[in-house]
């Protein structure tokens, strides 16, 4: 891996280990904290996979060579004392030995458990506070006013054309093409949802719904 690692940075515990926290690179959930020595950094950069050092075998492990639940690194993070490391991997599989996603969970008052969520999502938020202030003010030259006036059919004719334009990206394998397609076409369909008054939250409802069985 062309990734560089400045040794001289690093704080490694009396027995030669450092905390390394693993993340999913693209969900930006965290999948699992493991140990590395030296040896298994060393075997992460040159494999381009995680290898971590397990305290109770005494011994280097390969991350998914069992399982085949690998993980491949995208980029390594240090903290300001260089004694923890932030992994960010695209995951093959689950990360967590009983077979979940993520080792981690969220346990509420109730006893109900939820993975801890982030701020990342805020966008949507806005976005969609945004696409409602637009269509009761309705800001001249604003483009999401001229889709209010225009109506369901501008509407409609806009998703369709960007679901064609998302699987055209897709098809060239453009993240950079489909990253903004994708955003487009989410943009469009919540301009879509305020036009027929559906709110996101039904739409999370019913993903929750589904989730659930």
């Amino acid at each position: 891996m062309n990734i560089h690692i400045p040794w001289e940075r690093l704080t490694f515990d009396e027995r030669g280990l450092i905390p390394a926290i693993i993340q999913d690179g693209q969900s930006k959930d965290v999948l699992m904290m493991a140990y590395m020595n030296r040896e298994s950094l060393e075997k992460t950069l040159e494999t381009g996979e995680t290898w971590f050092w397990s305290r109770s075998r005494q011994e280097l492990w390969h991350k998914g060579g069992t399982s085949g639940n690998i993980q491949k690194v995208i980029s390594i993070f240090y903290d300001c004392d260089g004694d923890t490391l932030l992994i960010q991997v695209i995951p093959e599989g689950p990360a967590c030995h009983e077979g979940t996603y993520s080792c981690f969970t969220h346990f509420g008052k109730d006893g109900s458990q939820t993975r801890v969520q982030s701020q990342r999502f805020e966008i949507i938020q806005e976005l969609e506070s945004l696409i409602a202030k637009r269509e009761a003010e309705k800001p001249e030259g604003a483009y999401t006013t001229y889709l209010f006036e225009k109506g369901i059919d501008k509407i409609l004719k806009k998703v369709g054309e960007e679901t064609s334009e998302v699987i055209i990206a897709a098809k060239n394998h453009s993240h950079e093409e489909l990253r903004y397609e994708i955003a487009d076409l989410i943009y469009h369909m919540m301009v879509l949802m305020r036009e027929e008054k559906l709110p996101l939250d039904d739409v999370l409802t019913e993903l929750a719904r589904r989730h659930k069985k």
